[in-house]
């Protein structure tokens, strides 16, 4: 909802980008990093000399490569021998005597295509899957064998390749720089005889001094770029650790400039947009105009263009759009807690699951000092999402900086540096931050005040027509939205940690033990979901035909070795439609587990009575409960949390083990519980409308706007990773959301007829 992006189902992420050179040719690998390679106990070792697992030593990393640009692969086995002596031939005695030369066998593009998607998906098959596909192939395993140890060798040799010129190329530029202030040196001379002063240091001035300080720190970085080819075994990559490469490019960077960009420039444009954040978020009327139909405020663009001096890219680039946005809210949580959450990227994203899909650190500027980090600077690069497939996602690097205003106040400064992010990927369809962020104080009683300032820059994209309102209008990426998550995962907090809540809002799990092991599921599901239904980049998504007329879309994943969901082929299936009803009406009916029969076509009409009931939040939607469905045949639990706050509402559910939840209630770790969720995801769709008139007519009061309603059902397809999906479950699923939303509209009274 630093990156490791191979396996997206993961909350984890860590620094990318090994080197800031390498970092710049490969960025882009980032943002397709969807592949995530099949583990196997029993990883051979080829000719390229990898190893798998705990074996192997090291992660192995592979770019894509299609075989129409590197030739096709040849393999060979043992019996591919053809011999050119025949016995009965007069010059038998001689043929005989010669060398049997080796037969190649070369494949067939079919072959190859076959391989070539295997290997996308698992590049160390084991020899289940090398067994399978040799009889899908006609070819002998070990050809198969063989044929994936060359891919993998060849893919390794183009990365080394490369890696080693980029770094060949950073030697390259060193010395120059090294000959030279050594030539510097060497012309200087004493300003008042005029000899020499390079055969004694007590004549060298401090500028000479300080030449040769930093000839000796070039020197010994070459050195280490040296070291680093040289260590480096035929065949193996040249990626390392993040914090080995933070130590081996510091000094480099210092140089060189961090992305193409000095540091002393990238700390002056970081203060300049502190300065215009605090006026951003402190400033009235005419800059910011609240609007009379929603209440919202609105920044007056050529006020602020006056104020800042900031050019109007709008009129030289047609295709960008400006969105602004101001909110406040209080936040139930301590100061240091809250910033060190802005500066972690980990836990930056768990804060808001629902917003961010993707979310790195790319390189820290600067790490501050204190323990609140005050004047930490790093760059970070975060993906943006809707809870829809409808939306594209957001993209965008930025550089965060944390300064201490006065002794209560504290701000985060988010602002987009065009050189740096050029620099990383050019071609990136941007999305760029002006001075936004947060101004943080610290008030009595464990909560702090936030005015939150978003303000984008973004290339105009097409939306769907059903989204256009809300996201063209600021809302889906503004700062209401992200105020409003902000509060409710802080209010979950509190009420995670709280040991007096009162019966009526905790019953059914005794001990506080056994409500932390539940509410952490619960989160962990929600988490889930979030980053399954969204257009994020980790998914593909395919639309498929609905016999009702439903824009059903769908996308499938391999789950390898996470816990916290079944292993094997999962399924996920999302449609987003426009009901007549208000956002609040819609959750109140889709949370009452009175009403849950009437659309839950799982339930077969069986009442469904509640086991546990633990709240989350001030509003009594927010809570967490556990069901029980009794049917004739069994009993069936269901892990139920439901969420809302000013912008959006959910209320995700997923069948759970008995035994596993029986145990979770007294407190046992439920991190290995394996849940697989789906639910609704609850929008107003944008179109505020005027204040009403005071009137008696019934019909002119029940005005007020519609809402957007995401579904989303998951299902495990099948056990075995391997296999592959099976069309009679699309249809299964797509038959089970259109019959679910019919159920919906016909207790709401609200379908089409």
């Amino acid at each position: 909802m630093g990156v490791d992006m191979t396996n997206p189902l993961t909350s984890r992420t860590k620094d990318f980008f090994p080197s800031p050179t390498v970092s710049l040719s490969l960025a882009g690998i980032f943002r397709g990093a969807n592949a995530t390679p099949a583990p196997s106990e029993d990883v051979e070792r080829g000719n390229d000399g990898s190893g798998g697992g705990v074996g192997g030593g090291r992660r192995e990393e592979t770019v894509e490569i299609s075989s129409e640009n590197s030739g096709h692969m040849r393999s060979r086995s043992d019996d591919d021998f053809e011999g050119e002596a025949d016995p009965d031939d007069d010059d038998g005695d001689d043929k005989n005597k010669k060398k049997k030369r080796k037969k190649y066998h070369r494949h067939t593009a079919a072959q190859i295509k076959e391989m070539e998607a295997l290997f996308k998906e698992s590049p160390h098959p084991d020899e289940k899957q090398r067994q399978l596909l040799s009889k899908q192939l006609g070819l002998a395993p070990r050809q198969v064998k063989f044929w994936f140890q060359n891919r993998r060798t060849q893919i390794k040799a183009i990365q080394e390749r490369h890696e080693s010129s980029l770094l060949k190329g950073e030697i390259d530029k060193l010395r120059e720089e090294n000959k030279s202030l050594r030539e510097t040196i060497n012309r200087a001379c004493c300003p008042n005889c005029g000899g020499s002063t390079t055969s004694r240091d007590s004549n060298l001035t401090a500028e000479e001094r300080q030449l040769r300080i930093e000839n000796v720190k070039l020197k010994a970085e070459v050195q280490k770029l040296r070291a680093a080819l040289e260590k480096q075994p035929p065949g193996a990559t040249t990626s390392c650790s993040a914090r080995n490469d933070q130590e081996n490019r510091s000094s480099l960077d210092f140089y060189t400039g961090i992305f193409g960009l000095e540091k002393s420039r990238i700390m002056e444009i970081v203060n300049q947009a502190t300065e215009e954040l605090k006026k951003m978020a402190t400033a009235k009327e005419p800059l910011w105009i609240r609007s009379v139909e929603t209440g919202r405020e609105i920044l007056n663009y050529d006020e602020y263009i006056k104020e800042f001096g900031v050019e109007n890219s709008s009129s030289g680039s047609p295709k960008r759009s400006i969105e602004a946005s101001r909110d406040t809210g209080a936040a139930f949580v301590d100061l240091p807690r809250l910033i060190q959450s802005f500066m972690d990227v980990i836990q930056w994203k768990e804060l808001f699951p629902c917003l961010i899909s993707k979310a790195a650190t790319v390189y820290v500027i600067c790490n501050g000092e204190g323990p609140n980090r005050n004047g930490a600077a790093q760059l970070m690069f975060a993906e943006m999402q809707m809870m829809t497939p409808l939306v594209s996602t957001r993209e965008v690097y930025f550089v965060r900086y944390c300064k201490q205003l006065t002794a209560e106040q504290w701000a985060i400064v988010d602002v987009s540096i065009d050189k740096v992010e050029d620099n990383i990927d050019a071609s990136l369809a941007k999305c760029r931050k002006r001075p936004s962020g947060c101004i943080i104080e610290d008030k009595s009683n464990g909560h702090c005040k936030v005015i939150w300032v978003e303000h984008l820059e973004c290339q105009k994209s097409t939306v769907h027509t059903m989204y256009r309102t809300v996201v063209n209008g600021g809302l889906a990426f503004g700062a209401r939205h992200w105020v409003a998550t902000l509060q409710l995962q802080c209010e979950r907090l509190v009420f995670f940690m709280a040991t007096n809540v009162p019966t009526k809002d905790s019953s059914g799990v005794s001990t506080l033990a056994g409500r932390k092991s539940v509410m952490k599921l619960a989160q962990r599901m929600t988490w889930g979901f979030c980053r399954a239904i969204a257009g994020s980049s980790y998914h593909t998504w395919n639309k498929i035909p609905s016999k009702t007329g439903e824009d059903i879309r769908v996308s499938s994943r391999k789950n390898l070795n996470d816990p916290g969901e079944p292993l094997g082929v999962i399924l996920c299936a999302v449609s987003s439609v426009w009901l007549p009803v208000t956002a609040h009406t819609l959750f109140d009916f889709l949370r009452d587990e009175a009403r849950k029969n009437e659309w839950d076509i799982m339930s077969n009409g069986a009442p469904v009575q509640s086991i546990a009931n633990l709240a989350k939040g001030k509003d009594r939607g927010n809570a967490v409960t556990i069901q029980t469905m009794r049917s004739k045949e069994n009993s069936v639990w269901v892990l139920q949390d439901s969420c809302t706050n000013a912008y959006e509402s959910m209320v995700v559910y997923a069948p759970v083990d008995i035994t596993g939840m029986k145990s979770a209630i007294t407190g046992c770790d439920s991190s290995n519980i394996a849940v697989l969720p789906s639910g609704f995801s609850i929008l107003p769709d944008g179109l505020e409308s005027r204040p009403l008139l005071i009137t008696s007519r019934q019909e002119e009061k029940g005005t007020e706007g519609g809402s957007l309603l995401t579904i989303a059902f998951q299902v495990l397809t099948n056990t075995s990773p391997a296999a592959k999906l099976s069309m009679e479950f699309v249809e299964s699923v797509s038959t089970l959301i259109s019959c679910t939303l019919q159920n919906i509209k016909t207790s709401l009274q609200c379908d089409d007829s």
